[in-house]
């Protein structure tokens, strides 16, 4: 097992614009030959970005979690078919899926309900990094920049264009 990662005695070698940009060059590394376990991306200025994805009604709330219900009444009335004797096993299922998807609907309102109007809507959340940098170990950091083509400046930090990532 990889010990637990430190960003002591590493360098950036690079710094891209999308997480896709740094995958790239990293694979472009293992590509060369390169030792990437000593390599890491490390996304830098982390934010929490949540999109609302619309207005969470009753009647949204019930059918949400009538479809959750209906799918652990389907797993459940599965499991029970198998082990059941009889000759028409798919009503059993049937039957499972029909009182799971009116308990979720009835479980999906009462939690609604609970909220009291605080959380009227849907959302997904993500986190999201301004930039990516490409971390290498001290002593393969020299290597790395030169696999990669990345210019050093006389101070030693990395001269990589960073294209310019959405802000939110």
């Amino acid at each position: 097992m990889r010990p637990e990662p430190t960003l002591t005695a590493r360098e950036t070698v690079a710094t891209y614009g999308t997480y896709e940009e740094a995958q790239r060059a990293v694979d472009s590394l293992s590509d060369q030959r390169f030792p990437v376990e000593h390599t890491s991306i490390v996304g830098v200025d982390l934010r929490l970005v949540e999109n609302v994805l619309g207005r969470l009604t009753y009647l949204r709330a019930a059918g949400m979690g009538a479809a959750t219900g209906a799918w652990i009444g389907l797993l459940i009335g599965l499991f029970l078919a198998i082990f059941t004797p009889g000759r028409f096993p798919f009503l059993l299922v049937l039957w499972a899926l029909i009182w799971g998807a009116i308990a979720g609907a009835i479980f999906g309102l009462i939690g609604h309900a609970m909220t009291g109007g605080k959380r009227d809507f849907l959302s997904s959340s993500a986190i999201v990094a301004n930039r990516y940098e490409i971390i290498v170990s001290a002593d393969h950091a020299a290597e790395a920049r030169r696999l990669l083509n990345v210019g050093t400046s006389q101070t030693g930090v990395p001269q990589t264009p960073t294209p310019q990532a959405p802000q939110f």
